[in-house]
């Protein structure tokens, strides 16, 4: 895969309570990812753009909830996460202050 295409296979980190106790706890973060993303794909634009050595990758995929919109029933869209665990002594920071 070439390095533009790399722009697109991590849409957004999740940060909620919960993954900020994950992160805490086993130095992981997560991702919201490209639904066609590979576990690869998703370690290499990491280790690209976050300049940090990444150690594995679980892949978790959300189906979509079923919804009623008025009178119509629909489904919302699926999604993939990606929790990335880094190697010992690698950060990222979402703050974009000093690290």
């Amino acid at each position: 895969m070439s390095i533009p295409k790399y722009y697109d296979v991590l849409l957004s980190p999740l940060v909620s309570e919960k993954t900020t106790m994950i992160g805490e706890a086993s130095n992981q973060f997560v991702f919201k990812v490209r639904r066609s993303a590979t576990k690869m794909d998703i370690k290499n634009a990491v280790e690209l753009f976050f300049k940090v050595k990444v150690d594995a990758v679980q892949i978790c995929n959300i189906k979509g909830k079923k919804k009623r919109y008025g009178r119509q029933s629909g489904r919302r869209d699926h999604e993939k996460k990606a929790y990335i665990s880094l190697a010992e002594g690698e950060e990222i920071n979402f703050g974009g202050g000093e690290s």
